[in-house]
């Protein structure tokens, strides 16, 4: 399940149909066992950004941007055939207005398990977040 799921959604990914890509992803992330669900939720991260991008949401961009890179950074420089260090380096270059179409390349050398000497993320479920408007401003507390 979630080797179909990741090539279905890397394979999206690449044809710029990153809404179908994002649900791809997903069904890889529930299926994952804990220690790789911020790997594909990183996936999920980067092609939302991609997507609304291409909506113009530059907010939301951004925001998953911020969230992809986050998630990823404990799987570079690959992991299950991605080219992780290629894409957190797109994710850090992206600029909201003026992005590219997604690279997503593969890797040299496959990893199975986030590498030992990088603290991962801590988890944050994204329903414990509190809604808002993507298209409004965010208020400094």
């Amino acid at each position: 399940m979630i080797e179909k799921s990741l090539a279905e959604g890397l394979a999206l990914a690449r044809a710029g149909r990153y809404f179908e890509a994002h649900e791809a992803f997903e069904d890889a992330w529930r299926a994952a066992s804990p220690d790789e669900r911020d790997f594909f939720q990183g996936l999920v991260h980067v092609v939302v950004a991609w997507y609304q991008d291409g909506r113009g949401n530059e907010t939301g961009c951004r925001r998953q941007l911020e969230k992809a890179a986050r998630r990823l950074a404990a799987y570079a420089p690959s992991h299950r055939g991605v080219d992780v260090s290629s894409l957190l380096a797109q994710v850090e270059r992206a600029r909201p207005g003026a992005m590219l179409l997604l690279d997503v390349a593969e890797a040299d050398r496959v990893e199975d398990a986030p590498q030992p000497d990088v603290e991962p993320p801590l988890a944050v479920d994204e329903e414990e977040q509190p809604e808002r408007d993507e298209d409004e401003p965010a208020r400094d507390s």
